[in-house]
């Protein structure tokens, strides 16, 4: 058996090419998700990948799915924090609750299970963390102050984790992606999605599997001298 990894919202989109390219690289694979049963029964299903339940944004149950994926599975050695929400409005419209859940979903999650899994890997002296940002946590985006915010706060929580792995053979990293083909992008309106296009050199929408094959190059036993990174695919869209 390969290397455990853990994938936080593992069983839809960019989540689901991510887990299902790591099964096919070897890896022991497990995908956490939230509350679509019925897509993680199918995602299970067709994939032969298990699925465990829980939601991110709570401590207590991050510490108890791990738990439950250790004694299934083994320690966990990668963790991908690719879980996500949005709730957009402008700050005028946006309440308390609309702010709270994407931080405590986007941003909360990456404490709570790096938290989890960071002295495993440090007794063991191996780990690889990496971080789902986004180009609207570099580059903003109206109607996103709390998406922005969140992800803009993974790249720096990232850089930070990155220096205290680092010497226990753990590496942090992060990729921000672009505008990527995903049930999340399919719901903005056409006429909105067609001038985000425009904005793309490559003039495209990315793949989920693009960003997945980033995510196998920086876990790989090899990748110990990236730490600290955020690898950015966008089709050229924000280039920082």
């Amino acid at each position: 058996m390969g290397r455990v990894a853990l994938v936080t919202g593992g069983t839809r989109g960019i989540g689901a090419a991510i887990c299902e390219l790591l099964r096919d690289k070897g890896y022991t694979v497990a995908a956490n998700y939230g509350g679509n049963d019925d897509r993680a029964n199918q995602f299970k299903a067709e994939t032969g990948i298990p699925v465990y339940k829980w939601d991110v944004s709570d401590m207590a149950a991050c510490q108890a799915g791990i738990e439950q994926v250790t004694a299934d599975l083994g320690a966990v050695e990668i963790l991908v924090n690719n879980a996500g929400i949005t709730r957009d409005g402008t700050m005028h419209k946006m309440d308390t609750d609309m702010w709270q859940a994407v931080i405590d979903t986007n941003l909360g999650s990456c404490f709570n299970m790096s938290r989890c899994v960071i002295s495993g890997m440090r007794e063991n002296g191996f780990g690889r963390i990496v971080n789902i940002g986004s180009i609207n946590g570099q580059a903003g985006q109206y109607g996103q102050v709390n998406y922005a915010a969140a992800k803009s706060g993974i790249h720096g929580f990232t850089k930070a984790l990155a220096q205290e792995g680092a010497a226990k053979g753990i590496t942090v990293n992060a990729i921000a992606p672009g505008y990527i083909a995903t049930d999340m992008v399919a719901a903005v309106p056409d006429q909105v999605l067609e001038k985000i296009v425009a904005q793309i050199p490559v003039g495209r929408l990315g793949e989920a599997g693009e960003i997945a094959r980033g995510v196998a190059f920086l876990v790989a036993d090899d990748a110990g001298f990236i730490t600290g990174s955020t690898l950015s695919i966008n089709g050229g869209q924000h280039m920082y």
